[in-house]
């Protein structure tokens, strides 16, 4: 039986996130996506769920099980007695992926700012989300941007109500490899990324679909740029 106390199994700098017995492998696997999408996990190396395991401070089976989803999802491939390896996403690949963002969030976030009445009761939410990225930005903590970003975007499009199209965009985010990220957050540049966000809400809030789309552009043109790496 596992103990139910909290576990600190990431950290980065000052930042610790906690894992908890409830749910060992979806926590488990939502820490290897977000070490996938910041270039923690590097495409052409050959991970080993026990080490992973040991790193983390829990046993190899919900590490292993969190693994084999990304293989399914087409992130990861087994290496036979080896253990596990990122698949590389080429060029084509990152393009197509920003295609189909472009194609789908942008009209979708667009579609927010003719619903401002009810967006505004949600106001200080996501301005508080912003500013928390703002604040993770700032002081280096990637892990921490990348949640918030996450929460931010998806919280939002969920407010539209299709799961379908959220599912769509987790996922498509999920496939995308911010590896620029780290550089930008080494040259202080990162934090004009994250200033980015509190503009995008205003655009929804004032019903202007014009520059929530705008702004929405300049905003994934970023997948195919600077944090491409």
């Amino acid at each position: 039986m596992y103990d139910m106390s909290p576990l600190v199994f990431y950290s980065e700098g000052s930042v610790e996130i906690t894992l908890h017995q409830t749910n060992l492998r979806d926590q488990a696997l939502a820490v290897l996506k977000m070490r996938l999408i910041s270039g923690d996990l590097a495409p052409g190396v050959i991970y080993s769920a026990a080490a992973l395991a040991t790193e983390l401070g829990v046993s190899n089976s919900p590490v292993r099980e969190a693994m084999l989803t990304l293989v399914n999802d087409g992130l990861m491939e087994t290496v036979k007695n080896r253990g596990f390896r990122v698949i590389p996403l080429s060029d084509e690949e990152r393009r197509n992926i920003y295609d189909l963002r472009k194609l789908i969030e942008i009209p979708s976030m667009a579609k927010l700012a003719t619903m401002s009445d009810e967006i505004i009761a949600h106001k200080e939410k996501f301005a508080a989300i912003a500013a928390g990225m703002v604040k993770s930005a700032k002081s280096g903590d990637i892990v921490g941007y990348l949640d918030a970003d996450r929460n931010f975007h998806i919280g939002l499009l969920s407010l539209l109500k299709n799961e379908r199209l959220v599912a769509i965009v987790e996922n498509l985010r999920d496939q995308t490899r911010q590896y620029g990220l780290k550089a930008l957050s080494k040259r202080g540049e990162l934090t004009k990324s994250a200033e980015e966000h509190l503009p995008i809400l205003d655009a929804i809030l004032a019903g202007d679909k014009r520059l929530t789309t705008r702004l929405m552009t300049d905003h994934l043109s970023h997948l195919v740029g600077d944090w491409a790496g």
